[in-house]
């Protein structure tokens, strides 16, 4: 390990949790609605600049000093009770963690049923994300619904048609198992160059988290389904959206595929599904229908509208690709990322995170100096199937401008691309699928900033 004889070392100034004001995002949202994409790219670019300037070190007193008021004056909280047990029934956050917030990024899209917030990855610590922070992906807003009202139909080549309650499902033997979820989207403003200023910006549309529910096999093989024939699923979620998806039967038989209602040791938040949603490791999170009410078996893909229209790639020929879920090989460091400021020279963890919708990550590689070379990094167990890895390494920061990157592998050989790489198979124009290797830029006042390398 690299030098930690001062732990106070390698200081860092945290990133904003929101890049524009209030003003500024009416003024995004506006010019959205009129469709001008360079004024909103104008203004990212704007807020990013604004980023740039660093505030005044705030100076932590020395441990001991004679001078630190918090350490020779006792303060309130060693002095007197503290609230009663069971202030809150559901508890919740300090209030000076307030300002850690899912967001939306303005302009994505023009209203706010159709629209997504970004998870604060540069605040996280671990690979769980808590449920409040999940990222969200909406076609048409949220609801709670009321569970003792919803069922969840399975039919078509099946011999017996079968309805569930949320109760008659609870009552089957049930599994947990940890998983990321990321939307297709997730880094698709930044297919032709540098569009947002922070990690929760760029990257944010991903979250990891343990789902507990019951294997999709187990409800097919109850309904009696016609396995032989039936080569794929269409999933219909009950919001007014009517989202449907194909799923090839092939990943239902390898049993991880599940029907969920728990998230994390809770119920599954009603901006996640509640109170059903369907769970497909590896796969993009549209296909993850929320508010699950059916399951219809069938012998071809079903060419939904959210299959033909959306979610496709737009390739460099100008033809569309579909049926493209998996979400390959990707990572990306967290700290030191996109609005965070170094304020001293000397040691700094990199850390980031790494997934793969093919398997487990095997391995990932940092480079401070834009790629010419390459560490390996530590894996921070646990590193699951098709979860969230944890990786960090030791670095002391000379003062001199650098460019941090992250590259990961997967256990079946994938190896996360650069741009150009990307580029030359996808283009510059989609939208989908973007797991080119991410670039901060370190300039020697310590700011960090978004960038990409020819």
């Amino acid at each position: 390990m690299a030098d930690m004889q001062d732990p106070r070392q390698g200081r860092l100034r945290k990133a904003p949790e929101s890049f524009l004001d209030r003003a500024a995002i009416a003024a995004v949202m506006q010019e959205a609605r009129n469709g001008r994409r360079g004024f909103i790219r104008g203004a990212f670019a704007a807020a990013a600049a604004g980023l740039a300037a660093p505030a005044p070190a705030r100076q932590a007193p020395a441990p001991g000093a004679a001078a630190d008021p918090n350490i020779v004056n006792l303060p309130e909280h060693t002095r007197g009770l503290g609230r009663p047990v069971v202030t809150d029934g559901y508890g919740k956050p300090s209030r000076y963690e307030a300002n850690l917030q899912r967001r939306q990024s303005p302009g994505l899209t023009q209203t706010t049923q159709a629209s997504v917030s970004f998870a604060p990855l540069q605040s996280l610590f671990g690979i769980v994300t808590p449920s409040g922070l999940h990222f969200e992906r909406h076609h048409q807003g949220w609801w709670d619904i009321d569970p003792s009202k919803h069922r969840l139909m399975i039919n078509g080549l099946v011999r017996t048609p079968q309805v569930f309650t949320v109760d008659d499902l609870m009552r089957l033997p049930s599994h947990s198992r940890f998983h990321f979820l990321e939307c297709g989207a997730n880094t698709g403003m930044e297919w032709g160059n540098v569009a947002v200023p922070t990690v929760q910006y760029t990257h944010g549309m991903i979250s990891c988290s343990e789902f507990t529910g019951v294997p999709l096999i187990t409800l097919l093989e109850m309904a009696g389904a016609d396995f032989s024939r039936g080569k794929f699923l269409l999933a219909e979620g009950a919001d007014g959206s009517s989202m449907t998806r194909t799923i090839p039967m092939s990943l239902v038989r390898s049993g991880e595929v599940m029907v969920a209602w728990g998230q994390n040791g809770e119920m599954l938040r009603p901006e996640n599904g509640y109170p059903l949603r369907l769970v497909v490791p590896g796969v993009q999170g549209v296909s993850w229908v929320k508010y699950l009410r059916r399951i219809e078996v069938g012998d071809m893909p079903y060419g939904t509208k959210d299959e033909v229209l959306h979610y496709v790639d737009l390739m460099p020929d100008g033809l569309h690709r579909q049926y493209t879920s998996l979400q390959e090989c990707k990572s990306v460091v967290t700290t030191p990322s996109g609005g965070q400021v170094l304020l001293d020279k000397g040691f700094y963890s990199i850390s980031g995170l790494a997934w793969s919708g093919r398997g487990k990550v095997k391995r990932v590689d940092v480079s401070v100096d834009g790629g010419r070379h390459w560490r390996q990094a530590r894996l921070q167990p646990p590193v699951l199937d098709k979860c969230l890895t944890r990786f960090s390494i030791d670095w002391v920061w000379d003062g001199r401008p650098a460019i941090v990157q992250s590259r990961a592998t997967d256990d079946t050989g994938h190896v996360q691309p650069t741009y150009r790489q990307l580029r030359a198979v996808r283009g510059s124009r989609s939208i989908y699928h973007n797991n080119a290797i991410q670039s901060w830029l370190i300039k020697e006042d310590g700011e960090v900033s978004n960038v990409q390398l020819a």
